[in-house]
């Protein structure tokens, strides 16, 4: 095999009996929360029939308005589901973790927005049928006589905006501050579309019941966003500040800060978790980054090691010490509470593996072995010492496995001669019987996930995290 090589693997353990779920969250979190968003769907689609669109199928235009009806109600509730996926409400955000949020996030936006433009083609259609105007004079007289529909061309071009820059070649394009800033015209777009429905959408003004349900789904929605994003992550900081304490490099491109506070222990954060980090007085604060722990929370200190790919983040390198710090979460399920079997192996790549080290600075007394693999550009690297030295603290077997990524492999360059899912099984030959913890750029864990699955990890023993929302 051409350099690198892969490490000797430690010799084969038998396999071990699982071990009781610990404190994470209760299993029954995931049926009733997925149960809760259908429920949404279901009830939506019952409205609409109840108020007479069954009715109107009997001639094309009453067709073709009634499915448009149905379409943007189904688009509406989509629309406000997508914004509770990311509000971290915290039952929700617990059973799922935030990288399976955001994959569902992704297909109710897009869903939602394919069901927007099939609503207002559909009813532009169904209205020109009944209408002398012809199909450009009834889009005109909906526009600008019909009450709202002016604010709701707004929110679908911003709707259309935030599509257009999520998608995976325009997103490679975009600083991350500048891809997360026009992602909030998500919000704006929502706030714009939705009104006219109060104002023309038959199915709201027909009935007392249906205007009852939407006005709770939209306050609903609107109250999770504004006590879980605003409200309690406001009042913690609040109530028990937190302040920089402690500013270090961390390696080429690399910083590790610590804060320290009274509040710490009452956010009763986990290793391997993340927080929504805001440095006050420091270039681009108004906007929330998704920094990992990088070591097991202290009594009164968090640390976080941040690489240097944004200017947001960069930027924590120059932080003053005494610095206020706002914080939402701990959020993600990258953490030993979720582990079902005694046996870990953590697979980490560059500065992903700072989550990795402070889960296993926080891995209880039951873990019988554990092995960390990371995968880094070079053997120099800074991370390299730090990750060795916390792996030895805790008895765990580290593996290094340096130089550039190999396209479509998790794998370095040189250390392909054996496929993805054989090197796994070469380095840990029991992985089918371990928990394992992910964390890397979504190419590389999308490498390792498909590697894992080939080798008959099931689904729900692996566990990672995404931050790209």
């Amino acid at each position: 095999m051409s350099a690198p090589t892969l490490p000797v693997p430690a010799p084969p353990l038998p396999v071990p009996a699982p071990v009781a779920r610990r404190s994470g969250p209760p299993r029954w979190w995931r049926a009733a929360t997925a149960t809760a968003a259908w429920g949404v769907v279901v009830a939506v689609c019952a409205l609409w029939a109840y108020g007479g669109g069954l009715r109107e199928l009997g001639d094309l235009g009453g067709a073709l308005v009634a499915l448009g009806r149905l379409s943007g109600l189904v688009a509406s509730a989509l629309l406000l589901l997508q914004v509770v996926l990311m509000a971290r409400v915290p039952v929700v955000e617990r059973a799922w973790g935030q990288d399976a949020l955001a994959r569902a996030h992704r297909v109710v936006g897009f869903s939602s927005f394919v069901l927007l433009w099939v609503h207002v083609v559909l009813i532009s259609a169904g209205y020109a049928a009944r209408s002398p105007l012809g199909l450009l004079g009834t889009l005109a007289d909906l526009v600008l006589d019909y009450p709202g529909m002016l604010l709701a061309l707004a929110g679908t071009a911003a709707l259309c905006l935030v599509v257009a820059t999520s998608l995976a070649r325009a997103r490679r394009r975009l600083r991350r501050e500048s891809w997360h800033l026009l992602h909030l015209y998500g919000y704006l777009g929502a706030g714009l579309v939705l009104p006219h429905q109060l104002w023309t959408g038959a199915d709201l003004l027909g009935s007392r019941l249906a205007t009852a349900v939407w006005w709770g789904l939209w306050g609903a929605t609107a109250g999770a966003v504004l006590l879980w994003r605003v409200a309690v992550p406001l009042h913690r900081s609040l109530r028990a500040p937190l302040r920089v304490v402690d500013v270090v490099p961390a390696g080429p491109g690399a910083t590790t800060v610590r804060v320290g506070g009274p509040g710490v222990a009452a956010l009763q954060a986990r290793g391997g978790q993340f927080f929504q980090w805001r440095f006050l007085g420091a270039p681009g604060w108004t906007r929330a980054h998704p920094y990992s722990l990088s070591a097991a929370p202290g009594r009164d200190t968090l640390e976080v090691t941040v690489a240097h790919v944004g200017d947001g983040s960069a930027a924590v390198a120059d932080l003053r010490l005494g610095a206020r710090v706002l914080l939402e979460g701990p959020y993600g399920r990258l953490h030993d509470g979720v582990r079902t079997r005694p046996r870990v192996l953590l697979m980490g790549s560059g500065v992903g593996v700072a989550p990795l080290r402070s889960l296993l600075g926080d891995l209880g007394d039951d873990v019988e072995d554990a092995v960390l693999v990371h995968r880094v550009r070079t053997p120099h690297d800074a991370l390299v010492a730090q990750s060795a030295r916390t792996a030895e603290a805790v008895g765990a077997r580290y593996v290094t496995l340096a130089g550039r990524r190999a396209p479509g492999s998790w794998l370095p360059l040189g250390a392909t001669s054996l496929d993805d899912a054989a090197a796994i099984a070469h380095l840990v030959p029991d992985v089918a019987s371990r928990e394992v913890y992910l964390c890397g750029a979504p190419g590389w864990t999308d490498a390792v996930v498909a590697a894992l699955r080939a080798l008959g990890v099931p689904d729900d023993a692996v566990h990672r995290e995404s931050f790209e929302l």
